[in-house]
C-alpha cells in the first residue's frame, strides 16, 4: 500500500527558498500519489462521491500530476479513525466530519454544525468571508492537519423514532444513535445516546439497540433504508442545520507541496463543497415523496421539544465554554456572525419562505 510517497521523491521535499527557477518548475512537473481514506460507504453516493469526485477534479486541474486513490469507510481504517490517520501521517488525505472528533476537543463540533446553529448558507459565509476557516485550522495545527470545507449535506432532518414524539417525556430513557453535540443535548435532555457509523445504522435501529437514529435526509435515509425500520420521520434538524465536510491534509504533506498544487487542492475543495450542498437540494424532494408513498409518516417536533433541546444546549455551551477557552473564543467568534447573518435573514429570506410555504 502506498504511504506518502511524495515524502520520500528525492528533491520534491527540498526548502522551496533553495530551489533555481528549473528546479522549481521541475519539482511542480513531479507525480505525487497519495492515498485518501474517508468516512463513508460507497452506497453513499453523494458523501463517497464527494472524496472521489475531489480526487478525479486534482487530477484533471493538475494534468494528472496528483493521483489519489479514494477508501472507503472500514477499507483501511474505520469511519471514526480518519482524523487520526491523517494526523499520523498514515495517510496523507481524508474525508470527513469534524464533530466525530469532539472527544478530542469540543470545538470541533463548530466546524460540521451547532445544534440551533447555522444553515449551509450562513455556515459556507462564515467559513469564507468570516474566521470560520482560520479559527478551525488553528484547532487543526495541533494535531498536525489542515483543512478545507469540502461538502454540505444541507439542513437534515430530526430522524427516525419507533414512536411519536409528543413532549418532552417522550424523550426520556430513548436510545438515539445522533453524534456530537447533538448526541450531548439528547442525553442532557434525558435520552440515551450512541455514535454508530453510517453501514450499521440500520441494523441497530432494527434489531432495537437503539429506538430512533439520525442520517442525514431523505436521499441518504432512503438508501441505508432506515424508514423500513421506524415509521415516524421528524423534523426539523435541530441538531444540524447546516452540517460541514472537510477535506483534511496532513499539514507536513501540504506545506511540501508546490503553491500551484496547494492551490489546487483549495480549488477543488471550494468546488466539491458546492457540487454536494446542490446534490442534496435537488434530489432529497424526490427521495421525500418515495418515503411518504412507501408509507413513512412525516411529523414535527412539538415546539415544547425543540425548546427542552435548545435549553440543553444552551447548558452545554456554559458547560464547555468554561472548560475550554478556545471553545468560548469560537463560540463567540460563531454568535456575533450568527447574530448579523439571522438579522438580516429575518428581514429576507425567511419572510419570503414564511410566505411561499405558507400559499
Amino acid at each position: 500500500m502506498k504511504r506518502r510517497d511524495f515524502l520520500k521523491k528525492a528533491g520534491v521535499v527540498a526548502a522551496s527558498a533553495s530551489l533555481s527557477p528549473l528546479m522549481f518548475a521541475n519539482a511542480q512537473r513531479a507525480s505525487f500519489r497519495f492515498e485518501m481514506v474517508t468516512s463513508w460507504p460507497t452506497a453513499l453516493d453523494t458523501l463517497y462521491g464527494t472524496a472521489t469526485r475531489a480526487a478525479e477534479q486534482l487530477r484533471a486541474l493538475t494534468d494528472g500530476a496528483v493521483e489519489i486513490e479514494v477508501y472507503p469507510a472500514g477499507a483501511q481504517v474505520g469511519a471514526l479513525e480518519v482524523y487520526d490517520a491523517v494526523s499520523s501521517g498514515a495517510f496523507d488525505f481524508g474525508h470527513t466530519a469534524a464533530y466525530y472528533y469532539v472527544g478530542k476537543d469540543q470545538t470541533h463540533g463548530f466546524f460540521t454544525a451547532m445544534p440551533f446553529g447555522l444553515n449551509a448558507q450562513q455556515t459556507n459565509a462564515w467559513f469564507y468571508d468570516g474566521n470560520g476557516i482560520a479559527l478551525w485550522n488553528e484547532l487543526n495545527e495541533r494535531d498536525d492537519l489542515i483543512a478545507f470545507p469540502a461538502g454540505n449535506t444541507g439542513v437534515q432532518m430530526g430522524g427516525w423514532f419507533k414512536k411519536e414524539i409528543n413532549t418532552p417525556d417522550d424523550i426520556r430513557g430513548l436510545s438515539m444513535r445522533i453524534p456530537a453535540l447533538g448526541g450531548q443535548v439528547f442525553t442532557r435532555a434525558g435520552g440515551n445516546t450512541q455514535t454508530i457509523a453510517a453501514g450499521e445504522i440500520y441494523l441497530a435501529l432494527e434489531r432495537g439497540t437503539v429506538d430512533a437514529a439520525e442520517w442525514v435526509g431523505p436521499y441518504d435515509d432512503e438508501i441505508l433504508g432506515l424508514h423500513r425500520a421506524a415509521p415516524y420521520y421528524y423534523g426539523p434538524a435541530w441538531q444540524e442545520p447546516g452540517p460541514a465536510l472537510g477535506l483534511y491534509v496532513n499539514l507536513d504533506t501540504f506545506r511540501g507541496l508546490p503553491a500551484d498544487i496547494q492551490q489546487a487542492i483549495e480549488t477543488v475543495a471550494q468546488a466539491v463543497n458546492l457540487d454536494m450542498l446542490s446534490r442534496y437540494e435537488s434530489r432529497n424532494g424526490a427521495a421525500l415523496k418515495r418515503l411518504i408513498a412507501g408509507g413513512t409518516q412525516v411529523r414535527t417536533f412539538p415546539l415544547a421539544v425543540l425548546r427542552h433541546f435548545e435549553a440543553a444546549m444552551n447548558e452545554l455551551h456554559d458547560v464547555h465554554r468554561a472548560a475550554n477557552p478556545f471553545y468560548a473564543r469560537v463560540h463567540d467568534d460563531y454568535l456575533t456572525f450568527a447574530g448579523d447573518v439571522r438579522e438580516w435573514g429575518r428581514f429576507s429570506e425567511y419572510p419570503l419562505q414564511d410566505y411561499l410555504h405558507g400559499n
